[in-house]
């Protein structure tokens, strides 16, 4: 049973590369973490089910931080929905509970910073930075952007749980999108590679190689945050900001205001002669 459960773990990393477009990093990550899982954890069949018990597993990494215990029980959880979803077997695992890891805020990169890198960007770059701090966009929008999608002065972006939004686009951006047009000329996507959809993973390689050249290290999401956070740091309603994000909640988008309100804490420190040594 578990040399079949090894078998199917190839086909799975298999899947996160190809199709999910996951980093070689994560994937050796998950490969590590789910054979280890799979030695040591007890697997029984029994009629058309089969029940993995994973305690010798959770007890094993129960010194780990939570963040990683977490990061390993997500593996393990969608391990299982791949073998369920494509497999067709009808698999469950136990102890199933979660590990609540504790919300860290975001760290959005200094606007001056943002103005150092697009000042050394080619027109690719450009776009690729004006489209997620410019907007707003997850990695994953991005990636699945058409140029149908673009519309003059507005955008429209299939995000999560296929919620469509319009996100109004800034002069300066379609500049920057005629000329990257222009030049490249892709024919469905707005980032292509052979005429398929350039995956998330390639945008991503492409962002930290521009940040690295600055000695900066960025990622995507941090884009994102920054979005968020300057907006609201320049006085930006939180339900706008919400919208644009494309959060279901305010709630999600609240973390942004605490930032905000850590931001105005250290300014404060800085300006009132009371809190100087």
């Amino acid at each position: 049973m578990k040399d079949r459960f090894l078998e199917f773990l190839d086909d799975f990393l298999d899947y996160l590369y190809q199709i999910r477009g996951y980093s070689i990093q994560t994937i050796t990550t998950y490969d590590i973490s789910l054979r280890y899982m799979i030695k040591i954890s007890q697997i029984s069949e029994s009629n058309d089910s089969i029940d993995i018990d994973i305690t010798p597993y959770r007890l094993q990494v129960i010194n780990n931080n939570k963040k990683t215990i977490a990061k390993k029980l997500s593996a393990v959880r969608s391990f299982v929905k791949f073998l369920n979803d494509h497999k067709k077997l009808n698999v469950t695992f136990y102890p199933n509970d979660s590990i609540k890891v504790p919300q860290t805020l975001p760290k959005p990169i200094e606007e001056n910073h943002l103005k150092e890198v697009l000042g050394t960007a080619d027109i690719e770059q450009k776009t690729l930075v004006y489209m997620l701090y410019g907007l707003g966009l997850r990695i994953s929008e991005l990636a699945s952007l058409k140029l149908s999608d673009i519309n003059g002065d507005w955008i429209q972006i299939h995000g999560k749980g296929s919620k469509v939004r319009q996100l109004p686009v800034m002069p300066e951006l379609q500049t920057i999108l005629k000329e990257y047009i222009d030049i490249y000329i892709p024919q469905k996507y707005l980032f292509e590679k052979d005429k398929a959809p350039l995956n998330s993973a390639g945008l991503r390689y492409k962002l930290s190689k521009l940040f690295k050249t600055r000695g900066i290290k960025a990622t995507p999401h941090q884009l994102r945050h920054s979005f968020a956070t300057h907006l609201l740091n320049s006085g930006a309603r939180i339900a706008d900001v919400s919208e644009l994000l494309g959060h279901s909640s305010m709630a999600t988008t609240q973390i942004y205001t605490k930032l905000g309100n850590t931001k105005k804490l250290e300014e404060y420190l800085k300006a009132h002669p009371l809190a100087k040594k």
